[in-house]
Parts: structure tokens; C-alpha cells; sequence
């Protein structure tokens, strides 16, 4: 049933005036109908009053007469009686007599049992009563009493006036389907004109809702029409339309401060990475002095080394992902994709020994369009990422399929899989599912978001689906 409920405000409001007009309409036909049915019957009434129960006394002293024949119209007055006539005498509740006026004369009727067990029940008040006689019709009659105790019944048929109730019925119905038709057309035409400009409104809005607003510099299309403000319509698009500005405001701020924020990462990045390779190396000459040094000021030089290593990969990784975010192309070039993962899983078993490593590659070999570099960058993160997030004795399989135009990487674990709180944002910078991890080996949270960046950058796409003994993540690129 829903699927057959108007869905715009359009049908909704035509669909409303064509209700209530067929409302209307069915009110003034039932009424008209009513009142003309009323009127005719109250018309046969005062007929029936008017002409007596001659034609019913006329049938009191008459013997019991022989079935449908006539010569009964001796002793029956006709005189001005109209042709249908009905009359018909009850002695004790028993029809003794019933006759019909006919064009030729009186013809007794052969009433049935039920015709008259209804006669007998109609009260003797001098009112006009309808009643259902299967061996003539519907007729009204008047009952009264007779001279001799009896009771004498006219009738008329109420055939003339069921015809002329069911010619109204056909006439308006006629006349009212053609007006809801026209209603209707004329009502959506009128309607539809009615609520153009909110029409415009809602193709801009559609416009609008179709663009990427999550990053990068977005140009808002042309304003909504403006109407007459003093209707809702025209305050809804004016409405629309300064909504529209100010988010074109808070994009532009926001595009603004992303742009300052890359300028800033790829800046500081780019001047850290000298005085972080002097530390490195500064530190690395001080504990090649062949002279006897304290323990305490080794281990401190070792530790400056390996900060300083630990900095200089971070400052490698936020100039990479300024230069991403900047839009820097990337080297295009065929990359054997099945090379780069046999490579990337013999480090991770040189790194990892105590997971268990597994590979699936399919007979040929995948090619893809891309940056050798950068994609092996991808694979180096997404199995480090595996083996320092999972326990010893960890499963790792390493999946390599094509469908011919994409290629599908997965890399998938058996471990306790990724928080649900935190798969959200695994993407993001700086987003580390233990914060509570070593420094020196959990990372810095930009492994993942690197993954991200590196593969959008092929017009690809990464996704994670994690839960406990099961953590995927697939990538996809197209094919060359």
C-alpha cells in the first residue's frame, strides 16, 4: 500500500483537491438524490390520498374472484384511476381480494405467500408505506378501514419514481466525473505552476547534495530563483539561498585553512628532515668515539639515534602526505603487482618470525597502472600494520585477485581484530588502536592513513572490515 501513496508535495496536493472536490461532489449527489427521492415519494403520497380507496371499496362486496380473468370489471371502479393502480382487501389479516388497473381493466392479481404476509403487516394509518410485491413491484400503498371492519389497501408503483431517482444518479455521475476529470487536470496544471520556484529550490539543493563537500575547494552552483517573499514558497527560497552562502563562507574559511595547514606540514616537514639527519648522525659519531664512554651516556646517544630515526620516517611521512593532499602526481607506470607482494611478504617474514605467514596468488600476473614506489609503501604498511597490532602466532594471509579490469588486494588476520570505536577513523592521522603502545614500535598513526592517501591517489579504494578473529583490509585499483 505505501508504494501507491503520492510521494511528492505536488501529488499530495492534487490528489487532496481532487478528494475533497469528490467529497463535495458525493455529498450534493447523495443530497440531491435523497431530496428528489423524498420529494416524488411525498408527490405519490398526496396522489394516493387524493384519489381515495375508491378503487379498494370497489373490491369489498366483490365475490371471490376467479384468477386472472376479468370479469371482475363490472363490479370494479376504475373511474379515474391511473393504469397500475393497485388495490387490495384484507379480512382478518387474509388478502381476500387484489387487483391492478390495466389499460383494458382490472386484472386480479395471483399474489404469492411473502406478497401477502407484507400486505397484512402494513398499519392501517392512512400513511403512505413502500412496499415489495414480487408479483408486481415496488409500490407505495395507503391501508384503511373499511365499512365491514376490513382493511383496504391502494397502491400505486413506484416504478416512475425509482426512474426518474436513477436518472439523476446517471446524470450526476456523468456530470461529476467529468468535473473531477477537469478538476483534476486543470488542478495539477494550476498546482505545478504553483510550486515552481520550490521546485527550483529543491533542484539546487539536489545539485548541492551531489558535490564533495568533505574536503578540497567546492564551487556552490548559481542561487535558487527568488520569488515573491511574502509566500512560503518565496521565503524558503530565500531561505535556501542564505543558507547557501554561508556554507559557501565556511567552505571557503575551511579550504583556506586546509590549504595554510598543508603549506605549514610541507614546510616544517621539509625544513625538519636536515636537523633531524644531523642529530641522527651526530649521535651515531659519538658512539663511534673509541675512547671508553659511560653506560649511562651510550644509552642515552642510543636513544637520540634511534628518536632521531624514528622522527626523520615521521617527517617522511608527513611530506609525503602534504605532497598527497597538494594533488602531486604520482609516477604512471605498469607495476607488476604479484612481484611487489612476494617482496613485501619476504620482508614481513624476515621482520615477523613469529607469525604465521601465508600468500594466494593467482597463476598470472596482476599489472596495475601506478607507482611502484608508493605501492610497495602500501603493502609495507598494511602487513607491519598486521604484525604489530597482533599477537605471536598470529595467521597473515596475503590475497592477489583480478576480475580482468580491477585488482582486489586483501590482507587479512586472525587476530583480535580493531576496536569498534576506533575503526571509524582507522584512516585518519595520528589514529593508533592502543595509545598506550611504545612509541618504538607501535608507530606514529600515519601508516594506515598513508595506505589511504597513496591509494586514492591511483583512483582506488581501501576498506576495512574488522571484528574479533577477523580483521580484513581490501584494496582495490584498476587494471592497466
Amino acid at each position: 500500500m505505501r508504494s501507491l501513496r503520492p510521494h511528492t508535495l505536488r501529488a499530495r496536493l492534487t490528489l487532496g483537491l481532487l478528494v475533497l472536490l469528490a467529497v463535495s461532489c458525493a455529498a450534493v449527489g447523495l443530497a440531491a438524490v435523497v431530496e428528489l427521492n423524498g420529494f416524488l415519494t411525498s408527490r405519490l403520497d398526496e396522489q394516493l390520498t387524493e384519489t381515495g380507496n375508491r378503487f379498494a371499496v370497489s373490491l369489498e362486496h366483490k365475490g371471490e374472484p376467479e384468477r386472472n380473468d376479468h370479469d371482475g370489471d363490472e363490479h370494479a371502479d376504475t373511474r379515474r384511476q391511473a393504469t397500475g393502480t393497485f388495490g387490495a382487501r384484507l379480512v382478518d389479516g387474509t388478502v381476500t381480494n387484489a387487483a391492478v388497473v390495466r389499460p383494458t381493466g382490472t386484472l386480479n392479481v395471483d399474489l404469492t405467500a411473502a406478497d401477502r404476509e407484507r400486505l397484512a403487516v402494513v398499519p392501517a394509518d392512512g400513511r403512505g408505506h413502500s412496499v415489495g410485491l414480487s408479483a408486481l413491484d415496488d409500490y407505495r400503498v395507503i391501508a384503511t378501514r373499511g365499512l365491514d371492519g376490513d382493511v383496504l389497501i391502494t397502491g400505486m408503483p413506484l416504478e416512475p419514481v425509482e426512474a426518474a431517482v436513477h436518472r439523476l444518479e446517471l446524470v450526476a455521475g456523468i456530470v461529476f466525473g467529468a468535473a473531477l476529470t477537469a478538476a483534476g487536470v486543470a488542478g495539477a496544471l494550476w498546482v505545478r505552476w504553483s510550486l515552481r520556484p520550490l521546485s527550483r529550490v529543491a533542484a539546487t539543493a539536489t545539485r548541492v547534495s551531489e558535490l564533495p563537500l568533505a574536503s578540497g575547494e567546492v564551487a556552490l552552483p548559481p542561487r535558487a530563483p527568488e520569488s515573491d517573499p511574502r509566500g512560503e514558497v518565496g521565503r524558503v527560497a530565500g531561505a535556501f539561498n542564505r543558507m547557501l552562502g554561508h556554507v559557501e563562507d565556511a567552505l571557503t574559511k575551511r579550504h583556506a585553512s586546509e590549504e595554510r595547514l598543508r603549506s605549514f606540514a610541507a614546510d616544517a616537514s621539509h625544513e625538519l628532515r636536515t636537523p633531524v639527519a644531523s642529530v641522527r648522525g651526530h649521535a651515531e659519531l659519538a658512539l663511534l668515539h673509541p675512547g671508553p664512554l659511560p653506560p649511562e651516556i651510550t644509552r642515552a646517544l642510543r636513544r637520540i639515534a634511534a628518536e632521531s630515526t624514528r622522527m626523520g620516517a615521521m617527517v617522511d611521512d608527513l611530506l609525503l602526505l602534504a605532497r598527497l593532499d597538494a594533488g602531486r602526481p604520482l609516477e604512471a607506470a605498469p607495476v607488476d603487482l604479484t612481484r611487489l607482494v612476494l617482496d613485501a611478504l619476504t620482508d614481513a617474514r624476515a621482520t615477523g618470525s613469529g607469525h604465521r605467514w601465508e600468500l594466494d596468488l593467482p597463476e598470472d600476473p596482476v599489472t596495475v597502472t601506478g607507482d611502484a614506489h608508493r605501492l610497495q609503501q602500501v603493502l609495507a604498511n598494511l602487513l607491519s600494520n598486521a604484525r604489530l597490532h597482533t599477537p605471536v602466532g598470529t595467521k597473515v594471509t596475503v590475497t592477489l585477485e583480478t576480475d580482468g579490469s580491477t585488482a582486489s588486494l586483501k590482507v587479512h588476520d586472525d587476530g583480535p581484530g580493531i576496536p569498534e570505536d576506533i575503526q571509524p577513523g582507522v584512516f585518519e592521522r595520528f589514529t593508533r588502536a592502543d595509545r598506550s603502545t611504545k612509541a618504538e614500535t607501535g608507530g606514529a598513526g600515519l601508516g594506515l592513513s598513508i595506505v589511504a592517501a597513496v591509494v586514492e591517489a591511483h583512483e582506488g579504494s581501501v576498506t576495512l572490515e574488522s571484528g574479533p578473529g577477523s580483521t580484513t583490509f581490501t584494496v582495490r585499483i584498476g587494471n592497466a
